[in-house]
Protein backbone atom coordinates (compact mmCIF):
# COMPACT_ATOMS: atom_id res chain seq x y z
CA UNK A 1 0.00 0.00 0.00
CA UNK A 2 1.42 3.34 -0.81
CA UNK A 3 1.42 5.55 2.40
CA UNK A 4 -0.86 8.47 2.65
CA UNK A 5 0.15 11.65 0.54
CA UNK A 6 0.79 14.76 2.50
CA UNK A 7 0.74 18.24 1.67
CA UNK A 8 3.54 20.11 0.18
CA UNK A 9 4.84 22.51 2.00
CA UNK A 10 6.72 25.74 0.50
CA UNK A 11 10.07 24.59 1.37
CA UNK A 12 9.45 21.54 -0.27
CA UNK A 13 8.77 23.40 -3.36
CA UNK A 14 11.93 25.52 -3.33
CA UNK A 15 14.39 22.45 -2.61
CA UNK A 16 16.71 22.70 -5.20
CA UNK A 17 14.82 25.77 -6.70
CA UNK A 18 16.24 28.89 -7.57
CA UNK A 19 14.04 31.78 -6.54
CA UNK A 20 13.48 33.72 -9.89
CA UNK A 21 11.59 30.41 -10.48
CA UNK A 22 9.51 29.66 -7.55
CA UNK A 23 8.27 33.36 -7.59
CA UNK A 24 4.94 34.59 -9.87
CA UNK A 25 5.36 35.89 -12.97
CA UNK A 26 8.58 37.70 -14.17
CA UNK A 27 8.91 39.93 -11.33
CA UNK A 28 12.45 39.21 -9.75
CA UNK A 29 13.56 36.70 -12.33
CA UNK A 30 17.63 36.36 -12.66
CA UNK A 31 17.95 37.45 -16.09
CA UNK A 32 21.16 35.00 -16.02
CA UNK A 33 19.59 32.05 -14.93
CA UNK A 34 21.19 28.83 -16.10
CA UNK A 35 19.71 25.34 -14.62
CA UNK A 36 22.81 23.26 -13.81
CA UNK A 37 23.49 20.23 -15.29
CA UNK A 38 24.77 18.42 -11.84
CA UNK A 39 21.83 19.56 -9.49
CA UNK A 40 20.82 17.49 -7.54
CA UNK A 41 16.80 18.04 -7.31
CA UNK A 42 14.32 16.70 -5.06
CA UNK A 43 11.27 16.31 -7.17
CA UNK A 44 7.75 16.98 -5.23
CA UNK A 45 6.35 14.34 -3.87
CA UNK A 46 3.15 14.64 -2.30
CA UNK A 47 -0.10 16.92 -2.97
CA UNK A 48 -0.58 20.11 -4.11
CA UNK A 49 -3.40 22.99 -3.18
CA UNK A 50 -4.33 25.78 -5.32
CA UNK A 51 -2.95 27.36 -8.36
CA UNK A 52 0.23 28.75 -6.65
CA UNK A 53 1.39 25.30 -5.57
CA UNK A 54 0.60 23.67 -8.92
CA UNK A 55 2.84 26.64 -10.82
CA UNK A 56 5.53 26.26 -8.43
CA UNK A 57 5.56 22.37 -9.10
CA UNK A 58 5.69 23.16 -12.97
CA UNK A 59 8.14 25.54 -13.08
CA UNK A 60 10.57 22.66 -10.79
CA UNK A 61 9.67 19.94 -13.21
CA UNK A 62 10.81 22.22 -15.72
CA UNK A 63 14.04 23.31 -14.17
CA UNK A 64 14.88 19.89 -13.62
CA UNK A 65 13.95 18.71 -16.57
CA UNK A 66 16.65 20.90 -18.18
CA UNK A 67 19.20 20.21 -15.34
CA UNK A 68 19.20 16.92 -15.59
CA UNK A 69 18.17 16.32 -19.32
CA UNK A 70 15.09 14.21 -19.50
CA UNK A 71 14.61 12.88 -22.74
CA UNK A 72 10.49 12.99 -22.72
CA UNK A 73 8.21 14.70 -21.45
CA UNK A 74 4.32 15.02 -22.01
CA UNK A 75 2.02 18.01 -20.69
CA UNK A 76 -1.36 17.93 -21.10
CA UNK A 77 -4.59 19.93 -20.00
CA UNK A 78 -7.66 21.34 -21.77
CA UNK A 79 -6.25 24.87 -22.37
CA UNK A 80 -2.89 25.42 -20.05
CA UNK A 81 -4.11 28.83 -18.88
CA UNK A 82 -3.58 27.91 -15.63
CA UNK A 83 0.14 26.77 -16.33
CA UNK A 84 3.20 29.25 -15.95
CA UNK A 85 4.42 28.26 -19.79
CA UNK A 86 4.61 31.65 -20.52
CA UNK A 87 6.97 32.77 -17.50
CA UNK A 88 10.74 34.09 -18.77
CA UNK A 89 11.85 31.26 -15.90
CA UNK A 90 9.87 28.52 -17.81
CA UNK A 91 11.42 29.47 -21.26
CA UNK A 92 14.89 29.71 -19.96
CA UNK A 93 14.74 26.26 -18.65
CA UNK A 94 12.86 24.93 -22.10
CA UNK A 95 15.53 26.35 -24.10
CA UNK A 96 18.44 24.62 -22.18
CA UNK A 97 16.19 21.70 -22.30
CA UNK A 98 15.84 21.57 -26.11
CA UNK A 99 18.37 19.32 -27.81
CA UNK A 100 18.00 16.80 -30.49
CA UNK A 101 16.60 13.25 -29.59
CA UNK A 102 14.63 14.70 -26.97
CA UNK A 103 10.93 15.15 -27.27
CA UNK A 104 8.11 17.38 -25.91
CA UNK A 105 4.20 16.37 -26.93
CA UNK A 106 1.80 18.56 -25.64
CA UNK A 107 -2.02 17.89 -25.53
CA UNK A 108 -4.76 20.16 -25.31
CA UNK A 109 -8.58 20.40 -25.97
CA UNK A 110 -7.57 24.11 -27.88
CA UNK A 111 -4.79 26.18 -28.04
CA UNK A 112 -6.50 29.91 -27.62
CA UNK A 113 -5.28 29.85 -24.59
CA UNK A 114 -2.32 28.99 -24.94
CA UNK A 115 -1.83 32.07 -27.88
CA UNK A 116 -3.06 34.51 -25.59
CA UNK A 117 -1.65 33.86 -22.54
CA UNK A 118 1.95 32.37 -22.82
CA UNK A 119 3.87 34.33 -26.07
CA UNK A 120 6.69 32.97 -24.77
CA UNK A 121 6.23 29.30 -25.04
CA UNK A 122 4.47 29.70 -28.74
CA UNK A 123 7.60 31.35 -29.68
CA UNK A 124 9.87 28.63 -27.96
CA UNK A 125 7.46 25.61 -29.94
CA UNK A 126 7.94 27.78 -33.25
CA UNK A 127 12.04 27.79 -32.96
CA UNK A 128 11.80 23.72 -31.79
CA UNK A 129 9.30 22.51 -33.53
CA UNK A 130 11.13 19.70 -34.41
CA UNK A 131 11.02 18.03 -31.43
CA UNK A 132 7.46 19.27 -30.07
CA UNK A 133 4.31 17.70 -30.93
CA UNK A 134 1.24 19.93 -30.58
CA UNK A 135 -2.25 17.40 -30.94
CA UNK A 136 -5.57 18.51 -30.01
CA UNK A 137 -8.69 16.32 -28.75
CA UNK A 138 -11.99 17.54 -28.89
CA UNK A 139 -13.73 14.38 -28.17
CA UNK A 140 -13.26 14.77 -24.59
CA UNK A 141 -15.44 16.96 -22.75
CA UNK A 142 -13.66 19.74 -20.86
CA UNK A 143 -14.25 18.95 -17.36
CA UNK A 144 -13.24 15.61 -18.19
CA UNK A 145 -9.69 16.27 -19.69
CA UNK A 146 -6.85 15.35 -17.98
CA UNK A 147 -4.63 17.76 -16.65
CA UNK A 148 -1.27 16.17 -16.04
CA UNK A 149 2.82 16.45 -16.63
CA UNK A 150 4.29 13.08 -17.33
CA UNK A 151 8.43 12.19 -17.76
CA UNK A 152 9.87 8.59 -16.76
CA UNK A 153 11.07 10.17 -13.82
CA UNK A 154 8.54 12.10 -12.49
CA UNK A 155 4.95 13.54 -12.69
CA UNK A 156 2.06 15.08 -11.35
CA UNK A 157 -1.19 15.53 -12.19
CA UNK A 158 -4.53 17.51 -11.38
CA UNK A 159 -7.31 15.54 -9.40
CA UNK A 160 -9.52 18.81 -8.49
CA UNK A 161 -8.75 20.91 -12.36
CA UNK A 162 -11.09 23.88 -11.31
CA UNK A 163 -9.04 24.32 -7.79
CA UNK A 164 -5.67 23.35 -9.17
CA UNK A 165 -5.67 20.04 -6.00
CA UNK A 166 -3.60 17.47 -6.98
CA UNK A 167 -0.69 15.16 -6.45
CA UNK A 168 3.05 14.81 -7.46
CA UNK A 169 4.99 11.60 -7.37
CA UNK A 170 8.04 9.64 -8.77
CA UNK A 171 6.07 6.64 -8.26
CA UNK A 172 6.21 4.05 -11.09
CA UNK A 173 2.76 2.76 -10.51
CA UNK A 174 1.62 6.23 -10.71
CA UNK A 175 3.23 7.04 -13.85
CA UNK A 176 2.07 3.95 -15.71
CA UNK A 177 -1.37 4.91 -15.01
CA UNK A 178 -0.84 8.51 -15.95
CA UNK A 179 1.18 7.47 -19.16
CA UNK A 180 -2.43 5.10 -19.76
CA UNK A 181 -4.60 7.95 -19.33
CA UNK A 182 -2.82 10.07 -21.78
CA UNK A 183 -2.10 7.61 -24.26
CA UNK A 184 -6.05 7.08 -24.78
CA UNK A 185 -6.43 11.07 -25.24
CA UNK A 186 -3.21 10.79 -27.63
CA UNK A 187 -4.67 8.08 -29.51
CA UNK A 188 -8.03 9.99 -30.03
CA UNK A 189 -6.14 13.26 -31.26
CA UNK A 190 -4.80 14.63 -34.11
CA UNK A 191 -2.32 17.45 -35.07
CA UNK A 192 -2.72 20.96 -33.88
CA UNK A 193 -1.07 24.05 -33.64
CA UNK A 194 1.16 23.91 -36.46
CA UNK A 195 4.45 25.68 -36.22
CA UNK A 196 4.23 27.23 -39.41
CA UNK A 197 0.98 29.00 -38.84
CA UNK A 198 0.72 30.30 -35.80
CA UNK A 199 0.83 33.84 -37.53
CA UNK A 200 4.48 35.15 -35.21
Amino acid sequence: MSPPQVPLTDADLKIALPEAIHVAGDAGVAPNFQPNPAANFKLPDGRFDGPTEFAAVIRLAFAAAAAQGWREIIICDANFASWPLGERAVAQCLQEWSKTGRTLTVLARDYNEVVRRHARFVSWRRTWSHIVECRANTAVAEEDFPSAFWSPIWCCQKLDVPHSRGVASPEAARRVVIRERLNECLRRSSPAFAATTLGL
